[in-house]
């Protein structure tokens, strides 16, 4: 096989990852890289196999903390003590209390409130929209989700426009870096003082669910409990944000058959939600970024990872598996079959995957049947993208609502 270019490759975008994967994926699944810094890395590019590894506990994520882990620059790696970034048994612990906040029941129970917050967000949205296109990143998008953070964590309405402040300038990373160290400190003093007045007074939300979580005698700490606002911060806001813009934006350009479709046929919108998902690609670097280092000898088909070797998933690749996903690189918003990973799989499954899910469905919903005619306001060539982002990140969506007043 070629010589490969260095990892992460460069010709990913929201469209899908860097076509050097569908050779990987069939010449060589397993196959070692070398990153921007020097530091080699194993990368792994099947559904299947990525599955097994995910389930295999001799891959650590707590290992690549360790002082002699490889180190990669230019990758995103989540703090230590994070639930993402531990294993079991702390991991399986620190679960097992977070999961009872995230109950089914709970988040279906957030349904309504989504849908309230886009009616508002696209009532302000329409009033912009008589003087021209409206930037629905800025518009709907981004406010939407750290909208829905504020309510997952009870955040009151006094302090949100300084919470959704300190969200914006934490994670601008292309702004000055003593803002973004000023921003993370404000705002984990905010959240200890959250979790501090919603001990003494309870709330209808899940940072109140979290601190009343209880194994026995097991409770989460005061730290615990702000990583865990963090790690709803992260995969909530930027996240959410970015899938609903990129999908938005996918459905605009390249498949106005479908926004029409939907707009009138609302029960069709949960599969193309999984498609959007599986199709839509996220992911900057086309894994989660999170290396995970073998902590002993693993054989993954048929090849050796030895142990202290760091390894990367690549689930963008996974979801284009022609073994799994029928015609894997056309965009099917009937498909009934759809094991995507872009959730991850196992122990480490987002938890938050489901309301991830109503946010998509309700805001498309929502805009395929208000605005039937809408249209992107720029070619889309012409979009800017936040570089050097954990995800693909637009500037800003510009769309004419109600169509290219100059058509």
């Amino acid at each position: 096989m070629a010589e490969l270019p260095l990892f992460p490759f460069s010709g990913s975008s929201h469209r899908g990852p860097d076509p050097v994967f569908s050779r990987l994926r069939a010449e060589q699944p397993v196959v070692r890289v070398t990153t921007a810094n020097g530091t080699p890395a194993w990368l792994i590019t099947r559904h299947e196999d990525i599955r097994t590894a995910l389930e295999d506990p001799r891959l650590s994520r707590a290992a690549s903390y360790e002082p002699a882990a490889p180190q990669f620059e230019g990758l995103f790696q989540a703090p230590p003590g994070m639930i993402i970034s531990l294993d079991p048994p702390d991991h399986t612990r620190l679960r097992a209390l977070a999961v009872q906040a995230f109950s089914p029941e709970r988040i279906e129970g957030m349904r309504p409130r989504v849908r309230r917050l886009v009616d508002e967000l696209l009532g302000q949205a329409e009033k912009d929209a008589a003087e021209g296109p409206v930037d629905l990143l800025g518009a709907l998008t981004g406010p939407l989700a750290l909208s829905v953070i504020c309510e997952l964590l009870g955040v009151p309405g006094q302090d949100r426009t300084s919470f959704h402040g300190w969200i914006r300038q934490f994670a601008d990373v292309g702004g000055p870096q003593d803002e973004a160290v000023a921003a993370r400190e404000q705002l984990g003093a905010y959240m200890a003082g959250l979790v501090m007045a919603k001990t003494q007074t309870p709330g209808d939300d899940v940072l109140s669910a979290l601190i009343a979580a209880r194994l026995g005698d097991d409770r989460l700490s005061t730290e615990e409990l702000i990583g865990l606002g963090y790690t709803l911060l992260g995969a909530g806001g930027d996240s959410s944000a970015s899938q609903l813009a990129n999908s938005v934006l996918t459905l605009l350009a390249s498949h106005r058959d479908v926004w029409h479709r939907l707009g009138g046929h609302p029960e069709e919108i949960p599969a193309a939600v999984e498609e959007l998902l599986r199709g839509v690609n996220l992911l900057g670097d086309d894994t989660s970024g999170l290396p995970r280092i073998a902590t002993e000898d693993i054989a993954i088909a048929g090849v050796t990872i030895p142990a202290g070797d760091a390894v990367f998933l690549a689930f963008a690749s996974a979801n284009r598996d022609g073994a799994v996903f029928t015609d894997p690189d056309r965009l099917d918003f009937t498909r009934t079959h759809n094991p995507h990973l872009s959730f991850g799989h196992g122990a480490h499954r987002c938890l938050g995957g489901p309301l991830a899910r109503i946010e998509l469905a309700v805001a498309i919903e929502e805009l395929t049947r208000r605005y039937p005619d809408a249209r992107l306001a720029v070619p889309e060539g012409e979009l800017a993208w936040q570089q050097g982002d954990v995800n693909h990140r637009l500037v800003a969506l510009p769309v004419h609502l109600h169509g290219d007043p100059a058509a």
